[in-house]
């Protein structure tokens, strides 16, 4: 991982934490997988209680619209929640 993608990978991790204790509060994990800084792409996955929890979905959704939004650089979010893949 390069210094771009490290840099990215950190901040991206930081939005989560930030912006959505409640994973980790419900007994979930959320955590970066990759990065390619430079197509603007991150691969998230969610674990613990996310998999197969009801609400993942709309966890998704919500990580999918806020993180580019919010973190410069993000373009394209894929997410595996739980063994089920889900790329937005």
């Amino acid at each position: 991982m390069d210094d771009a993608e490290r840099e990215l990978s950190e901040r991206v991790q930081a939005f989560l934490a930030r912006n959505f204790p409640q994973i980790s509060a419900h007994g979930g994990t959320a955590g970066v997988e990759g990065v390619d800084a430079e197509r603007g792409e991150v691969w998230l996955a969610l674990g613990g209680a996310c998999s197969g929890c009801g609400i993942s979905p709309m966890t998704v959704q919500a990580i999918q619209a806020r993180l580019p939004a919010d973190v410069p650089g993000v373009e394209t979010v894929h997410v595996d929640a739980g063994g089920v893949g889900m790329h937005f």
